[in-house]
């Protein structure tokens, strides 16, 4: 057990936080814009401990719900823990009960095959995403059991079901993608098995669903996110892949089954909307969480990720190591790919920015899966320090400007336009801020344009680091 004097100074953002509060009015510093008026929804790891044992990555811990509401420049605030069957089972038992990304409960081999491969003891620890999908307001995490909440109470409703082949899957992603134009969402599915398979499927805004691809493959690849032109969606198969007998039967948590394979190289599988696969084709070795953009460009589909040059990364994420204060790589870089629809080799790819990131937006989904000028997203101003900035890219030139502010840890900024903007960057940036020199955590709007603060409204306690949200306007549930 590191000391105090060991610590570092982002330590609070990973410590377990334990109450739920509902406050109606937060203290503001500043004006939030008038015409902001909406919900903020966010699910982050909150539960790092049950019992006497600790999970052991950063994407292990409880799923904790948090609402910022937003109303004629009034800010309210409640978190409520996500009550899923893993949480519910860990309360109960008293310990970690179901296995999760890099954490796994002490079992017989029968339980450890069951884990992943049974929907009923599947873990549903949903901290990764907020979306709404399918006319639902759903928390995600990789495992393919999307969680349905109440966006007001933040009650938990239990498992947006998936219908066959959907439901004999076991993994997803906690990024499905919405098409404004054609109303609905893209996502896939892994079926690990004797013969595995990519699906790739949608869900209309009535929750009906559509198998629109299916794909077999050896050794499945982890992929956190996707990509979405206009006319096309991208698989981008990074050289991380598992063999699911490994999986079934090793006994390793979930990512240890992985292994790094640079000589497949990074293999982009693109498909039209009706499923038809246009191109496969391969690039040097590279790896990556997020997809920031795709838009389709003559002969071409252009992939923007933010790339790491291999899967360190995700072991620079646990636990033990953040709570440390050793130096941390916790960010990637702007990374264009053009990929050709012939088939042939994908160029060396082009950095777009020097300024690190991750957990990157755009304004979404006005510049969905077209050409775009703007991401924003988390940086870091020191190589090896934690996230302590934002930063907003400008894709064409690669300049960037950043907001920082000593003792504050950012997380991930979520781009809300201004009604009938005229500007592609024309809106207001949220993020939820860890101030450390405080001990809690305050909502942040910027300017979008200049990255100018407009106000910040201040939570009584920490808000541990988390990943993804989205913000939801009073008109509906269709996140922006």
């Amino acid at each position: 057990m590191n000391t105090a004097a060991d610590r570092p100074p982002y330590y609070l953002g990973f410590t377990s936080l334990e109450h739920e509060v509902v406050i109606d009015a937060l203290p503001v510093e500043g004006a939030f814009p008038p015409w902001l008026n909406g919900a903020l929804l966010r699910t982050a790891p909150a539960k790092f401990e049950v019992g006497s044992r600790s999970y052991n990555h950063w994407f292990d811990g409880l799923a904790m719900l948090h609402k910022f509401a937003l109303a004629q420049g009034r800010v309210s605030y409640a978190n409520r823990f996500l009550r899923g069957g893993s949480y519910c089972d860990a309360e109960r038992q008293g310990r970690i009960a179901r296995g999760e990304f890099a954490t796994d409960p002490c079992r017989t081999l029968f339980q450890r095959v069951a884990s992943l491969f049974t929907r009923r003891t599947q873990t549903d620890n949903a901290n990764v995403n907020v979306a709404a999908l399918g006319g639902e307001v759903v928390a995600l995490t990789e495992p393919s059991l999307p969680v349905r909440f109440d966006p007001g109470t933040l009650e938990t409703l239990g498992v947006l079901d998936y219908g066959k082949p959907l439901s004999d899957a076991q993994l997803s992603i906690a990024h499905p993608h919405y098409d404004a134009e054609r109303r609905r969402h893209y996502s896939y599915v892994i079926e690990f098995g004797r013969k595995s398979r990519y699906r790739l499927f949608s869900i209309d805004e009535a929750g009906r669903q559509q198998v629109i691809a299916t794909m077999p493959v050896d050794q499945p690849a982890y992929m956190h996110s996707i990509g979405m032109s206009e006319r096309h969606l991208v698989l981008a198969e990074f050289p991380l892949r598992v063999s699911p007998l490994r999986l079934k039967f090793s006994g390793e948590p979930f990512i240890r089954n992985y292994r790094w394979q640079p000589d497949r190289g990074l293999v982009f599988h693109v498909f039209d909307r009706d499923g038809r696969r246009v191109a496969s084709t391969r690039g040097e070795a590279a790896f990556a969480f997020h997809h920031v953009n795709a838009y389709d460009e003559n002969d071409a589909v252009v992939v923007d990720l933010v790339a790491y040059p291999d899967a360190r990364i995700i072991d620079q994420l646990y636990l033990e190591r953040l709570r440390g204060g050793g130096p941390i790589d916790a960010t990637g870089f702007l990374t264009r790919y053009r990929v050709p629809l012939d088939g042939s080799a994908v160029p060396e790819p082009v950095r777009l920015s020097d300024a690190p990131l991750e957990l990157p937006r755009i304004n979404y989904p006005a510049r969905a899966g077209r050409r775009y000028a703007y991401v924003y997203g988390a940086g870091n101003t020191v190589a090896g320090d934690f996230i302590d900035n934002l930063v907003k890219i400008d894709v064409e030139t690669g300049r960037s400007v950043t907001w920082r502010e000593p003792g504050c840890y950012p997380g991930e900024p979520v781009f809300v336009a201004t009604p009938d903007a005229s500007a592609e960057d024309e809106g207001v940036v949220l993020s939820v801020v860890l101030d450390v020199r405080a001990g809690a955590s305050f909502l942040l709007a910027l300017d979008a344009v200049d990255f100018s603060e407009l106000a910040r409204a201040r939570v009584p306690h920490h808000v541990p680091f988390g990943f993804h949200g989205s913000f939801f306007p009073r008109s509906g549930i269709s996140a922006v």
